[in-house]
């Protein structure tokens, strides 16, 4: 869906298919099918936009074949879908039975994080709509905070200059964006600005998830600004909210059903509390007593079972930030989350999840214009 604010400047607002469960090229069509059209249409719109994501086997086949490029935006724009941005966090098996830390490898040390980025570069150049500014990719913050020495740090200087200059020779532009996330090398916009602000900022920036910035207990106002005034450009927003205790011990049986497999669920309090999953967290009894924030993403459009929350006012203050102090077009709403909610929430087929999905872009566009953005031609007022 498409936006403008006062000055006729586009935003994009998408959806990010890594909540869909697909390894191949057919499957990723599939979910076109059972997910997207079906999302766009309950929308009332005549193009959805969505965040994609493509496994990195894939990615390499499609960067090879400008014909199977070109199949892949004919089979999205006769369904009325576009893309701008790419998710190029999770490298492969996203939905495998136990994910956890796996989804930080290969990180920015290796040759296959290169590879696999330049490949969705090379795709989104092609995919792109002719007007659209530039595209963008969102890719892990470097690394997982441990190992980390000189060696590994110089590594990824390397591959950011290396980056920028294959970024430079695609034939649209094409920006990648860094995500901070709780538990890596660049977790707080703080340290974004410390380890990615000597990066070529025409190319490189922040994507700024707005679920990860409550993890941080970052003020928006203020982490906006942060950036800003380092020159960092956030190229990208994840739209999400994480999952809110007031009172964990209290809330210890409620917040166990949030405890699952596939996922890192990295838990922080405003003092100093930090766990790298939400079942360590659980397991600290006698803790002194502080709110958790639980990295764990929660339908933006209904609150949780109380008396847990989530941080919904993080998110729409975030927004207000975004708007006003940053250039930021692509907002895409990111809740992976859906398949490992609790069992009384979570979608029974796939049309209650495009139901659910839909109801969060009503919502993300609600916030959006509540600020001043316009829908654009084919999106209802």
């Amino acid at each position: 869906m498409r936006l403008a604010d006062a000055t006729g400047t586009q935003k994009h607002l998408s959806y990010c298919t890594n909540v869909h469960e697909a390894e191949d090229l057919d499957g990723i069509l599939r979910q076109l099918d059972t997910y997207a059209v079906p999302v766009r249409e309950r929308l009332g719109t005549d193009v959805l936009g969505l965040g994609l994501w493509l496994p990195a086997p894939v990615a390499a086949g499609l960067a090879s074949d400008l014909a199977a490029r070109q199949a892949l935006k004919s089979a999205l724009t006769s369904r009325g879908l576009e893309v701008v941005t790419l998710n190029g966090f999770p490298y492969q098996a996203f939905h495998a039975p136990v994910v956890k830390h796996a989804v930080y490898q290969p990180d920015w040390t290796t040759p296959q994080r290169m590879a696999y980025t330049v490949n969705l570069g090379v795709i989104l150049a092609d995919l792109l709509p002719d007007d659209a500014a530039y595209g963008s990719i969102s890719t892990l913050p470097l690394a997982w905070r441990d190992p980390w020495d000189a060696a590994r740090a110089a590594a990824c200087r390397r591959a950011l200059a290396e980056l920028a200059a294959e970024l430079h020779r695609l034939p649209r532009r094409i920006r990648v964006a860094f995500e901070p996330e709780p538990g890596c090398i660049v977790e707080t916009t703080q340290e974004a600005v410390a380890l990615l602000g000597e990066a070529d900022t025409s190319v490189l920036g922040v994507c700024l998830d707005l679920a990860h910035l409550a993890c941080a207990w970052e003020e928006p106002i203020e982490a906006l600004a942060r950036l800003r005034e380092a020159g960092l450009p956030v190229v990208k927003a994840q739209v999400s909210a994480a999952l809110a205790s007031a009172d964990p011990e209290a809330d210890r049986a409620v917040l166990g059903e949030y405890a699952e497999p596939r996922f890192l669920h990295q838990t922080r309090g405003p003092h100093g509390f930090k766990t790298d999953d939400l079942d360590e967290a659980l397991a600290t009894r006698g803790a002194d007593a502080q709110p958790w924030r639980v990295h764990f993403h929660v339908p933006l459009h209904q609150a949780p079972a109380p008396p847990l929350t989530s941080t919904v006012g993080v998110l729409v203050e975030a927004l207000g930030a975004l708007v006003q102090l940053s250039d930021c077009a692509h907002f895409d709403v990111e809740t992976y989350t859906w398949g490992v909610l609790p069992s009384t929430a979570r979608p029974r087929d796939p049309a209650e999840l495009a139901a659910g999905i839909a109801s969060e872009l009503f919502f993300a566009r609600a916030q959006l214009t509540a600020l001043g953005l316009t829908p654009l031609p084919g999106v209802p007022s």
